[in-house]
């Protein structure tokens, strides 16, 4: 159970690694904008906040990389709590999106499914182990 929750762990990462890039680095294609249904000049006006916000994604996808490597060099607790950290916080913002824009459910479902799976199967794995 604990590989299984470190694979959703590292697939919940990679998502979080895209929306970095679609928020930090191209923000204002049309593809991005598409994506996030913004018009020309909304992205624009809010350019600097999206590339802030893409470097929190970032830094959790990069939390929850440490936290398995960890993980898989033996390092189990402090590696569970570092992926913990990472899934944790994006399975918390997902909640977030969903509470206070529920048109945007899709994304909030899309943002906190792989966080929310690697979350129950690592305790299921750590409890069992």
């Amino acid at each position: 159970m604990v590989t299984a929750g470190l694979i959703f762990a590292v697939l919940a990462a990679l998502l979080h690694v895209y929306i970095f890039t679609m928020e930090s680095l191209t923000w204002s294609s049309p593809r991005t904008r598409a994506t996030f249904g913004t018009t020309p000049e909304e992205a624009e006006t809010t350019k600097l906040l999206a590339f802030n916000q893409g470097f929190y994604n970032l830094f959790l996808a990069i939390i929850t990389a440490i936290g398995v490597i960890a993980v898989a060099l033996g390092h189990n607790g402090i590696g569970a709590a570092l992926v913990f950290a990472g899934v944790g916080s994006m399975a918390s913002a997902a909640v977030v999106l969903l509470a206070s824009s529920p048109d945007k459910a899709r994304a909030a479902i899309t943002q906190g499914i792989f966080p929310l799976i690697a979350i129950v199967l690592l305790v299921i794995g750590l409890v069992t182990d």
